[in-house]
C-alpha cells in the first residue's frame, strides 16, 4: 500500500499528463519521502494498464538500482523485472521494465530498443546542456521512438553554477512538488534535524573555485590540518553524548583517513568508507555500522545517495561546498524515522547551513550568483544550541534569551530545518477570491498589511482543493475564524463561488491577528504563526 502522499504524487503526475503538457516532468520528493515506492508503483501501473509499455528505469549508482528493484519486487513479486548493470554483475535485456546504471547502458540504445518511458532517479544530475552519458542515450532512444517519454525524480531540482533543473536549457520542462518536508516530519514520516553552533570553524579563504564548486586539492589544504583535525574531533565527541551512529563529511580521501585516525585515537570505533573501498568490505563496513559494532563512519563523496541507516543520530559536515544539492543529500541522511530519538544532530564546521540556508528554504545560486550570502543566526549561551535569531526561548534547555532592544524586528531564519521566520506586526487584513495561475483552481487569498513601511504578506487557502491539501487548508479557515470571531457556519451550506464569497467577506469583517510570523517559501509566503494576543 502507497502512503496517501504516494499515492498523491502519482495522481498529480497523471493529472499533468491528462493536460496536456508537452515535455518532461520532474518529481521533486524530499529525502526519504520513499521515492523507490512511487517508482515501483508507477512501473507496475503503466506495464499492466498498457501492456505494450517498455519502461526503462535509471540511476547512477548500484545501491539504488538495488533499491528501486527490491521495492518494485515487493510490490509485484512476478514483475517482468530486468537488471542491467556491471557493478551488480547482471545485464538483462527484453524484459518490459529494465532497472540499469547509467555508466553500464549509456551506449547500449541500439540494445534497448524501442522504450516508452524512462524514469531518472536522482535527475539532478543530468547534464542540463545536450552532452553527457544520460543525454546522449536519451537522445539515441529518441532517435528509435520519438515519443519517448522522460520523468525525473530527485529532491534537489537544481544544479550548481546553473540554478533550477527546468531553467533553459533544459530536459526537463516542469517541476511536481507534491509534498513537502514539514508535512513528512508533522505526520511522521521523518525525523527533524537539530544543529548546532561549532567552536571549530574551517575556514575556505584563499581557496579557488572551478565549475563553480572548490576545487578539492586546495580545499583539503586548506582545513585537513593536525590542529583542525583535532580541535573537531574533541568538539563532535563533546557534543555526541551518548549517540550511537555517526556520519562524517569529509574534503577528500586524505582528510576522511586523518578525521577517522583522530576519533580511533579519542577511543571512538570508526571507519573510513571512499570510492576506491572494495565492494566486499565497505559491505563489512556499514554492515559492523549498523550492528553497533562502528560508531562513527568518515567518508568522502560516498555515503551521500544510496546509503540509508535511519538511526544515524550525529552528522558532522566537514566538507565545506557550494553544491545547494551536495548539502540537502548530506543533510538528507539523517532524516530517517529513528528506533531511540527523535532527532538527528547536525554539526556544521563547514558553514554550510548559512550558506545555503534550511533544507526547507534552500537559497540556490543562479548562473551569476555567488551564493556567498550569510543568514543571522545566534547561540545559548547555557547550552551552545544554534536556533534562528527569532527564538526567545531555547528548545534544548528553555534557557530564556534577552528581550530585543527594539520592538519590531526584521528577522531571517538560518536554522537548518527553518522552523523560524521573521514577524510583521498587523494593522488589517482582506480576503478574496483567488484564481490560481498553475491549476485554473478557484482558492482564497488573505494578505496582512502592517504599516505603510512594510510589505504585504499574502498566503493562500486552496479550502475547496481534494485531498491534503484541501482539508488542510480548511482546517486552517476554520483555525483562523475561531480566533477572529467570524462566524462560518453556514459555509458548509454552500458550494463552489458561494462557498468562497461567503468564507472571504465574513474572514474579512473579522478581527485580524495582532502579529504573524511568516517564512518565503519559494515563489509564495507561508504564515507560521497568527498572535491574536
Amino acid at each position: 500500500m502507497l502512503r496517501e502522499y504516494q499515492q498523491r504524487t502519482i495522481d498529480q503526475l497523471y493529472a499533468w499528463f491528462e493536460a496536456g503538457n508537452a515535455g518532461n516532468p520532474c518529481l521533486v520528493l524530499p529525502t526519504g519521502s520513499g521515492k523507490s515506492h512511487i517508482v515501483a508503483a508507477l512501473c507496475k501501473d503503466a506495464v499492466q494498464n498498457w501492456p505494450e509499455t517498455v519502461v526503462l528505469m535509471l540511476t547512477h549508482v548500484k545501491e539504488l538500482i538495488e533499491q528501486n528493484a527490491e521495492k518494485m519486487r515487493q510490490h509485484w513479486p512476478g514483475a517482468p523485472l530486468g537488471i542491467y548493470s556491471a557493478s551488480i554483475g547482471r545485464k538483462d535485456l527484453g524484459e518490459p521494465i529494465t532497472f540499469a546504471g547509467i555508466q553500464s547502458v549509456r551506449n547500449k540504445a541500439k540494445q534497448l530498443g524501442h522504450v516508452d518511458l524512462v524514469i531518472i532517479d536522482e535527475c539532478h544530475l543530468v547534464n542540463h546542456k545536450d552532452e553527457g552519458g544520460y543525454r546522449k542515450l536519451l537522445g539515441e532512444l529518441k532517435a528509435i521512438n520519438p515519443h519517448i517519454r522522460v520523468i525525473g525524480l530527485t529532491a534537489t531540482p537544481y544544479r550548481l553554477g546553473h540554478g533550477l533543473i527546468t531553467d533553459e536549457p533544459a530536459l526537463f520542462d516542469d517541476l511536481l512538488e507534491p509534498v513537502s518536508i514539514e508535512e513528512l516530519v508533522f505526520k511522521g514520516y521523518l525525523a527533524t534535524l537539530r544543529s548546532k553552533i561549532t567552536k571549530a570553524k574551517l575556514d575556505t579563504t584563499g581557496v579557488h573555485k572551478r565549475g563553480g564548486e572548490f576545487i578539492e586539492s586546495e580545499l583539503q589544504a586548506a582545513v585537513d590540518t593536525d590542529d583542525k583535525n583535532q580541535a573537531v574531533v574533541q568538539e563532535v565527541v563533546a557534543l555526541a553524548g551518548d549517540r550511537k551512529a555517526w556520519l562524517v563529511f569529509c574534503t577528500g580521501v586524505k582528510h576522511a583517513e586523518h578525521i577517522a585516525s583522530v576519533l580511533r585515537q579519542h577511543g571512538v570505533a570508526t571507519e573510513c568508507v571512499l570510492g576506491e573501498t572494495p565492494k566486499k568490505e565497505r559491505e563489512r563496513i556499514i554492515a559492523d555500522f549498523k550492528a553497533g559494532r562502528i560508531r562513527a563512519l568518515t567518508n568522502a563523496n560516498v555515503l551521500t545517495t544510496g546509503f540509508d541507516y535511519p538511526d544515524i543520530d550525529l552528522i558532522a559536515m566537514l566538507r565545506p561546498t557550494m553544491s545547494a544539492s551536495l548539502y540537502v543529500q548530506m543533510a538528507g541522511r539523517g532524516m530517517r524515522v529513528k528506533s531511540h530519538t527523535d532527532h538527528c544532530l547536525v554539526l556544521d564546521f563547514a558553514g554550510v547551513v548559512a550558506s545555503h540556508g534550511p533544507i526547507t528554504n534552500v537559497q540556490i545560486s543562479k548562473k551569476s550568483g555567488t551564493g556567498n550570502g550569510e543568514m543571522p543566526v545566534k547561540v545559548c549561551d547555557n547550552c551552545q544550541e544554534l536556533v534562528h535569531i527569532s527564538i526567545m526561548i531555547c528548545p534544548a534547555c528553555l534557557h530564556p534569551f534577552p528581550e530585543p532592544e527594539h520592538k519590531k524586528l526584521e528577522l531571517h531564519h538560518d536554522d537548518i530545518m527553518g522552523l523560524e521566520g521573521k514577524d510583521l506586526e498587523i494593522t488589517t487584513w482582506n480576503w478574496r477570491i483567488h484564481t490560481s495561475k498553475a491549476s485554473g483552481k478557484l482558492m482564497l487569498s488573505c494578505t496582512y498589511y502592517g504599516e505603510l513601511s512594510d510589505k504585504p504578506i499574502t498566503e493562500y487557502l486552496p479550502v475547496l482543493h481534494d485531498g491534503y491539501a484541501g482539508q488542510r487548508a480548511m482546517q486552517q479557515l476554520f483555525t483562523m475564524a475561531a480566533s477572529s470571531g467570524a462566524n462560518l457556519a453556514e459555509a458548509s451550506t454552500l458550494q463552489g463561488d458561494e462557498a468562497l464569497d461567503y468564507m472571504s467577506v465574513q474572514m474579512s469583517n473579522s478581527a485580524p491577528p495582532k502579529l504573524i510570523e511568516y517564512r518565503k517559501d519559494g515563489k509564495f509566503f507561508r504564515v507560521i504563526k497568527r498572535n491574536w494576543e
